[in-house]
């Protein structure tokens, strides 16, 4: 069992940035897939961008050229960097971890971007 924590939400203005952190309680330097999904209220889940251990990067369409993930290995940590945040970005964002044995994924942070 791989324990996910996701940190770093909060509530922040039209244009700002915030760095979520999602730290998972063993190596990540296994899993095949890392990366973060949101869920909007009232919408349903989207991809938000997700990183192989191979280290190929896609991103959903929304948010192309916005944000930017990233992995720290030595640290078991999973980043997403996000810049120019709009009101519609405002969700639930979970990350999810999938290794050999099965799919992780944390409870969740939420993000709010209003003015």
């Amino acid at each position: 069992q791989v324990h996910l924590e996701e940190s770093g939400g909060g509530l922040v203005q039209p244009g700002g940035s915030l760095t979520l952190s999602c730290s998972a309680s063993e190596s990540i330097s296994s899993a095949f897939v890392m990366g973060w999904y949101r869920h909007p209220p009232g919408k349903q889940r989207e991809v938000v961008a997700a990183i192989t251990k191979s280290g190929d990067i896609n991103y959903g369409e929304a948010v192309l050229g916005r944000f930017t993930i990233s992995r720290d290995d030595s640290k078991n940590t999973v980043y997403l960097r996000m810049n120019d945040l709009k009101p519609e970005d405002t969700a639930t964002y979970r990350c999810h971890m999938v290794f050999e044995s099965a799919a992780y994924a944390g409870q969740g942070t939420l993000v709010t971007v209003s003015s």
